[in-house]
Protein backbone atom coordinates (compact mmCIF):
# COMPACT_ATOMS: atom_id res chain seq x y z
CA UNK A 1 0.00 0.00 0.00
CA UNK A 2 0.89 3.63 -0.42
CA UNK A 3 2.29 5.41 2.98
CA UNK A 4 3.36 8.24 1.97
CA UNK A 5 4.39 10.86 -1.39
CA UNK A 6 5.45 13.80 -2.93
CA UNK A 7 6.41 15.33 -5.68
CA UNK A 8 9.86 16.36 -6.91
CA UNK A 9 11.32 18.62 -9.58
CA UNK A 10 13.59 17.49 -12.30
CA UNK A 11 16.59 16.26 -11.40
CA UNK A 12 20.24 14.54 -12.67
CA UNK A 13 19.48 11.68 -10.14
CA UNK A 14 15.76 11.29 -8.84
CA UNK A 15 16.85 8.31 -6.43
CA UNK A 16 20.26 10.34 -4.85
CA UNK A 17 17.86 13.97 -4.07
CA UNK A 18 15.27 12.29 -2.72
CA UNK A 19 16.87 10.96 -0.13
CA UNK A 20 16.81 13.84 1.75
CA UNK A 21 13.24 14.36 1.88
CA UNK A 22 12.61 10.99 2.55
CA UNK A 23 14.84 11.40 5.65
CA UNK A 24 13.01 14.41 7.18
CA UNK A 25 9.11 12.67 6.64
CA UNK A 26 11.44 10.03 8.73
CA UNK A 27 11.37 12.68 11.27
CA UNK A 28 7.46 13.47 11.24
CA UNK A 29 5.05 11.78 13.85
CA UNK A 30 3.78 9.61 10.83
CA UNK A 31 7.13 8.73 9.13
CA UNK A 32 8.20 7.34 12.90
CA UNK A 33 5.17 5.67 13.87
CA UNK A 34 5.16 3.86 10.05
CA UNK A 35 8.83 2.78 10.71
CA UNK A 36 7.77 1.02 14.10
CA UNK A 37 4.80 -0.41 12.65
CA UNK A 38 5.80 -1.41 9.15
CA UNK A 39 5.77 -5.26 8.38
CA UNK A 40 9.38 -5.83 6.29
CA UNK A 41 11.17 -3.02 4.96
CA UNK A 42 9.21 0.05 3.30
CA UNK A 43 10.47 1.05 -0.40
CA UNK A 44 10.49 4.13 -2.43
CA UNK A 45 10.15 4.41 -6.30
CA UNK A 46 10.70 7.41 -7.99
CA UNK A 47 8.28 7.89 -11.35
CA UNK A 48 8.59 9.90 -13.92
CA UNK A 49 5.35 12.77 -13.65
CA UNK A 50 4.08 13.83 -16.53
CA UNK A 51 1.97 16.65 -14.86
CA UNK A 52 5.01 18.41 -13.80
CA UNK A 53 7.71 17.35 -15.78
CA UNK A 54 9.80 16.23 -12.57
CA UNK A 55 9.40 12.99 -10.43
CA UNK A 56 6.31 11.48 -7.64
CA UNK A 57 8.19 9.31 -5.24
CA UNK A 58 5.95 6.91 -3.85
CA UNK A 59 7.07 5.36 -0.38
CA UNK A 60 5.34 1.86 -0.11
CA UNK A 61 5.00 -1.03 2.34
CA UNK A 62 2.82 -3.33 4.72
CA UNK A 63 1.07 -2.89 7.84
CA UNK A 64 -1.06 -5.70 9.27
CA UNK A 65 -4.62 -5.60 9.71
CA UNK A 66 -5.08 -3.35 12.86
CA UNK A 67 -2.46 -0.93 12.10
CA UNK A 68 -3.36 -0.04 8.46
CA UNK A 69 -7.37 0.73 10.25
CA UNK A 70 -4.96 3.08 12.33
CA UNK A 71 -2.93 4.22 9.84
CA UNK A 72 -6.04 5.36 7.66
CA UNK A 73 -7.92 6.54 11.01
CA UNK A 74 -5.52 9.04 11.52
CA UNK A 75 -4.11 9.79 8.33
CA UNK A 76 -6.84 9.14 5.89
CA UNK A 77 -7.14 6.82 2.76
CA UNK A 78 -4.88 6.36 -0.06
Amino acid sequence: MILHEFSMGDVEDPYLYAGFPIAEWQKTDKGRWLMDHAQGEMVFHCRPCPETFGYRVVITGELDERDEIIFRLKWGYK
